[in-house]
């Protein structure tokens, strides 16, 4: 299994005073596939780390990215273009750019798994594939998002 990682869930692993960094923690270390980390989520985990820990540990983050198992993955300009759809679409529940372009890579991609502690971002609607959420409560739900792109642009992901 493959799964993609959102900026809630990564900030849990981070900041041990977190309501969710017990949870995620436990979850990180029972889960057996691929994570992939969007890089947007990077950007908005450092700002968020700033802001809440301060620019030291900010630092320590990014030097400490290269330790990651994880792999980072970088949008491509379609996700993008389908980010602005789904910000548009989902305008009344307040969704931000990060998770409308997780949303995305993970219909590009076909991933059915994000790991997240963020059930009301994620919880948008439409008819297509459905999209497994592992959140920080071991709990999982489903939501559909609306998917148009082919097999095509998995580009080498599987393995």
């Amino acid at each position: 299994m493959i799964s993609l990682l959102d900026t809630g869930f990564l900030y849990g692993l981070v900041d041990s005073t977190d309501e969710h960094h017990a949870a995620v923690l436990s979850t990180t270390r029972s889960y057996r596939g691929r994570i992939l980390l969007p890089v947007p989520a990077i950007t908005e985990a450092t700002f968020l780390i700033s802001s809440r820990l301060g620019i030291y540990a900010m630092a320590r983050f990014l030097e400490s990215i290269d330790t990651f198992a994880y792999e980072l993955v970088v949008p491509e300009i379609i996700d993008y273009t389908r980010s602005a759809e789904i910000l548009r679409k989902y305008n009344d529940q307040n969704i931000d750019f990060v998770d409308a372009c997780i949303v995305a890579m993970a219909e590009r991609l076909n991933f059915r798994t994000i790991l997240t502690v963020d059930r009301r971002h994620f919880s948008i609607s439409s008819p297509s594939i459905a999209i497994r959420l592992n959140c920080c409560r071991n709990r999982s739900f489903n939501i559909t998002a609306n998917t148009r792109y082919k097999d095509s642009h998995r580009k080498g992901l599987e393995r």
